[in-house]
């Protein structure tokens, strides 16, 4: 019998952005039999090139967050910041970014000034320089329209060839820190819930964290878990791998604030995004040496082995709960929670 995939949808919705089951179905249903070719089929969050001898990543993102400034963050340093670590997940030194402006009429100067003031204060701090960009504007009236497509580029050393191919039986699963920080900050800025402090996004980049760690020769690949969270992240990786990568709930922080807007919405943490936390999968061997070396980073400080690879379920990632239960973590079929990045 003939495996058939998914349909193409007749109109789009929300969820087709929010890197759950939709997003994948849309991928594998239209752009990926249009564009197909060897580059993007591992569909990767960069694309390396050999180019004279000289490996380049590639990689493009769009930021649409609502609001536009939120905890800890605005638009600006998440659309560095995003790109940047995109590069760094598949062992690149970034060197530049592009950046297109799409602007809504009526928006305040003021406004765009501090996101592009945001924007140049994070590629310093990233050491990446914004060399080329375009600036378009439309007619929505939407006062807070603003919207960044950035692409970066990066050199990726001879001796990295990280990907989800490379995981094995055995090996250890990394995390840099709490999950769910950045949609949290998102959700509370946007729906005005008020705290008693309020929850800042995890935004940076990860470039200290990466180098500190990219010359161990047991990392298999890097993600960092942004639209869809950790589960998400877990579960492309079973599948790419074809493997089951297994994390037990007892062992991935949360903060406790996170978890409580998260029950009060009815979300679950572990799909809620980061826009600065590093997932690693490393041989066995490796593990508390790249633990070490992250714990000594200031941004990857809280670093915690949360689980390991196995083939219980080939293909599907497992939550291993608190009463000792496995869980499946799948893609969710729908939103949680829209324009988070």
């Amino acid at each position: 019998m003939t495996e058939v995939g998914p349909r193409l949808p007749q109109v789009i919705e929300a969820s087709h952005g929010t890197g759950g089951k939709m997003t994948h179905d849309l991928i594998e249903s239209l752009f990926l039999p249009a564009f197909r070719n060897p580059l993007l089929e591992p569909l990767l969050d960069q694309a390396v090139l050999e180019l004279g001898g000289v490996r380049l990543a590639l990689t493009t993102d769009s930021y649409v967050v609502q609001p536009i400034r939120f905890p800890g963050g605005s638009i600006g340093d998440l659309a560095v910041n995003g790109t940047v670590n995109d590069l760094l997940m598949g062992g690149a030194t970034p060197i530049a970014l592009s950046a297109a402006f799409i602007l809504s009429e009526g928006l305040a100067v003021q406004a765009l000034q501090d996101v592009v003031r945001d924007m140049a204060e994070a590629a310093r701090r990233a050491k990446i320089e914004i060399v080329t960009g375009d600036t378009k504007v439309v007619g929505s009236g939407d006062p807070e329209g603003l919207f960044i497509t950035t692409s970066g580029v990066g050199l990726v050393p001879a001796h990295i060839d990280w990907s989800p191919a490379k995981i094995r039986k055995g090996d250890a699963i990394l995390l840099s820190g709490s999950v769910g920080d950045h949609g949290a900050s998102v959700m509370a800025s946007r729906f005005g819930i008020e705290l008693d402090t309020a929850i800042p996004s995890d935004t940076c980049a990860l470039r200290e964290a990466v180098f500190a760690v990219r010359d161990i020769p047991g990392i298999r690949c890097m993600r960092d878990p942004t639209r869809g969270g950790v589960a998400t992240t877990l579960a492309e990786l079973s599948a790419q791998s074809s493997l089951s990568l297994t994390a037990d709930e007892q062992r991935i922080p949360v903060r406790e604030d996170v978890r409580g807007l998260c029950e009060v919405l009815g979300l679950d943490p572990l799909y809620v995004a980061n826009e600065g936390k590093l997932l690693t999968v490393v041989a066995a061997e490796d593990a508390q040496e790249v633990l070490a070396r992250l714990r000594g980073v200031a941004e990857t400080r809280d670093a915690v082995i949360i689980g390991e690879v196995t083939d219980d379920r080939p293909g599907h990632a497992n939550l291993r709960t608190l009463l000792g239960a496995l869980r499946p973590l799948d893609l969710l079929p729908v939103e949680q929670l829209p324009r988070i990045c």
